[in-house]
């Protein structure tokens, strides 16, 4: 979700995302989600102490509300390392593909990875609850954590694995011998770019 409008700043802070939340049958994924203000908007002094402080003391008891109303909410913290991070960070400056993902608010908080990482501490501290645990999912290899994340994921909803059962695949019947293949005509097929 991008930055909050001018109304929204106004609204509950929860009133944002709860527009979002999912019916039954429905799978939302938030990207950060409500834990914006426990971080990048506490570290780099986007909110006042003391809505810092009234998040963290009603984050806990919204996550609640939600698991009691039967909304399954599962709370993954990417883990990345120091050297990895600032590896991404390089290579982002060198690769003109990557360089596009750099905003100057990436900039600005590498600065404070300590106090980014003391943020984290805190909020785990205050929002790891019974009903909705953080998990961490160390995120140096990408693709390792997200499957790691997915697989996970499956351990924790229920569903019914609609996978078909294996079954042994016919011969496929031969062609007639009095069956000639039309000559191929070019024009169907797309030329392949380079």
């Amino acid at each position: 979700m991008g930055t909050p409008s001018d109304r929204e700043k106004t609204e509950w802070y929860f009133q944002r995302y709860v527009a979002h939340l999912p019916a039954a049958g429905e799978i939302v994924c938030f990207d950060r989600s409500w834990y914006n203000r426990a971080g990048v908007e506490h570290v780099m002094g986007f909110c006042t102490k003391l809505q810092y402080r009234e998040f963290m003391q009603t984050c806990p008891q919204f996550e609640q509300m939600l698991v009691r109303s039967g909304i399954i909410l599962l709370k993954y913290w990417f883990s990345v390392s120091d050297e990895e991070q600032e590896r991404r960070f390089q290579s982002r400056l060198t690769d003109p593909a990557r360089r596009w993902k750099l905003s100057p608010m990436d900039l600005q908080s590498r600065d404070c990875w300590v106090e980014y990482s003391m943020a984290k501490d805190a909020m785990f501290a205050h929002t790891n609850i019974p009903e909705a645990p953080w998990f961490t999912v160390e995120a140096d290899d990408k693709k390792r954590a997200r499957l790691n994340c997915i697989s996970h994921i499956l351990t924790k909803v229920p569903y019914v694995d609609m996978t078909p059962e294996p079954f042994d695949l016919p011969p496929r019947q031969p062609a007639p011998d009095d069956y000639i293949r039309p000559p191929i005509n070019e024009q169907f097929f797309v030329p392949r770019v380079y």
